[in-house]
């Protein structure tokens, strides 16, 4: 079992809403199939993620290519979008700040364990 394996769901859902806010911040041009690749995510969850986004008024979507066979999107980060993704950095932070904390004393307890068998 891996460690993502261990991760609760909700866990897994808002750090993929926190890597889509900060690729799209930086590339706000970037085609839903290259956000997927970029985040090791499939198609369909970012699709369902970016409309999330949307529908909660973080993102805004326009279309900026008008060729009728390939739509293209330009998504920009609202005002409330770049404080939802500070709310998720810090919170990100702070899990993985209390994972390494953990993993620190995890290490000291079996080097502990070593030097007692010597």
């Amino acid at each position: 079992m891996t460690a993502k394996d261990n991760k609760p769901e909700n866990d897994t859902k808002l750090e993929t809403r926190l890597n889509v806010l900060r690729e799209l911040e930086t590339n706000p041009a970037v085609s839903q199939r290259q956000l997927a690749s970029h985040l090791g995510v499939s198609l369909g969850s970012v699709n369902y993620c970016l409309r999330a986004l949307v529908d909660k008024g973080f993102v805004k979507a326009e279309n900026f290519r008008n060729n009728p066979a390939k739509v293209q999107y330009l998504y920009l980060l609202t005002p409330s979008g770049l404080s939802e993704k500070t709310r998720l950095t810090l919170a990100f932070l702070e899990r993985k700040q209390a994972e390494y904390r953990r993993l620190q004393n995890e290490i000291e307890d079996l080097k502990g364990e070593l030097n007692e068998r010597g």
